[in-house]
């Protein structure tokens, strides 16, 4: 299927890391280390298929409400994949773009994701990473800075969404078999496709999403209309 026809915007569900790590007899801080990998493979990936844009639900904000050693081991994890993948972000030309309140996490980690920002800002490709993000907060605020503004329609509420800047969302994809949007780019998946995957994140590779955007190259997409 020619390229031209993939999505440009894809955004994807990262399920299953501690799952992974449970069939392997392991803990879930390597299931989330594995998953990091597979972070790594995704966005290398999206590069060779040519996207535009992919968006990573990487910590939510009902996160918080996970074990404090677990959320631990997520905040190191996101530290190393910062000092780890910055210098190849800023060669390949990859735009880093934070979606939610990441200024709630530790003041280092602020600091780090602030200068990937700004070292990133001029990349041609886009990076967005979901952090301490829900949708229906996001739906709240956006519709909030509309109404200080004196209109709530579609379009003032689609201004200041976290994604006002990002091509539209045109495929949506969750790892590890369930079927739900889990709080995630509610208003963006108005009229986006879906593709659930049975396999574990830790899993995903190259194929994966070559297989998910042919998938997609092959649906007809009507946005309500026959």
């Amino acid at each position: 299927m020619p390229k031209e026809n993939y999505p440009r915007h894809v955004a994807i569900i990262m399920d299953g890391n501690g799952r992974w790590a449970k069939k392997r007899g392991l803990p879930r801080a390597l299931g989330h280390k594995a998953g990091g990998d597979a972070v790594k493979r995704a966005v290398q990936a999206a590069e060779t298929l040519g996207l535009e844009c992919l968006t990573l639900y990487a910590f939510s904000s009902e996160n918080w409400k996970r074990e404090e050693e677990e959320i631990s081991d997520l905040m190191n994890l996101m530290r190393r994949f910062i000092e780890a993948n910055l210098k190849d972000m800023i060669e390949r030309r990859v735009r880093l773009k934070i979606i939610g309140d990441y200024k709630a996490f530790a003041p280092d980690i602020v600091a780090k994701l602030e200068d990937a920002l700004e070292r990133t800002k001029d990349g041609d490709r886009t990076l967005a990473v979901a952090l301490n993000y829900g949708a229906q907060q996001e739906i709240a605020r956006a519709a909030r800075l509309a109404a200080e503004e004196g209109s709530i329609d579609p379009e003032s509420i689609s201004k200041h969404l976290y994604t006002a800047d990002l091509p539209p969302l045109d495929l949506l994809i969750r790892t590890s078999g369930e079927v739900r949007l889990s709080n995630f780019l509610l208003w963006q998946s108005a009229y986006a496709e879906m593709l659930f995957m049975d396999l574990l994140w830790p899993d995903f590779d190259e194929d994966c999403l070559r297989d998910a955007c042919e998938t997609f190259a092959t649906r007809e997409r009507r946005y309500g209309g026959r």
